[in-house]
């Protein structure tokens, strides 16, 4: 019996300023592709339990872009990127937190087919400098990993995001 990765591991690369998260979803390829793309599901679903996403902009094509806010009763924080490639196994997008526009990450999140119901997804963003790199690692980033993907599994687990 295989051992699935039920809680996200989040690990610097010590050669390059990358972070690595790896995560496994008793879902298919298309379902976790699908809750990355679809806005709707995405507000539901990513960053921690106590903030609550709204989506400005969403064009979740090769060449779009995207823009939400992540907020409490007070304080709002804004993120936006562009969708560099969408694809069936792969998504390639930028990712600036609007408080600090000049670090820019680039984002390549794969899912794979682990059989029996399961997918992997490892995402690894590349930061501009080993000290931007550090500073995302020490901002909590995650809480909102670990928040997220478990209201991920929830939708998953009662069928909200279908292929």
């Amino acid at each position: 019996m295989t051992e699935h990765l039920t809680t996200a591991t989040i690990e610097a690369d010590p050669v390059v300023p990358v972070i690595h998260i790896t995560r496994d979803f008793r879902a298919t390829p298309a379902q976790v592709i699908r809750a990355h793309v679809d806005p709707e599901l995405f507000a539901r679903w990513v960053g921690p339990n106590y903030r609550t996403i709204e989506i400005d902009h969403w064009d979740a094509r090769t060449g779009g872009s995207w823009r939400y806010t992540d907020s409490t009763d007070d304080d709002v924080q804004a993120f936006r990127g562009c969708f560099h490639e969408i694809g069936e196994d792969r998504i390639v997008q930028t990712f600036t937190w609007e408080g600090m526009p000049e670090g820019v990450a680039l984002e390549t999140m794969t899912v794979t087919d682990l059989g029996d119901g399961w997918t992997r997804l490892h995402a690894a963003s590349l930061t501009d400098s080993f000290e931007g790199r550090d500073a995302w690692l020490a901002s909590g980033m995650e809480v909102g990993v670990t928040d997220g993907y478990a209201k991920l599994d929830a939708l998953l687990a009662e069928s909200a995001v279908t292929a």
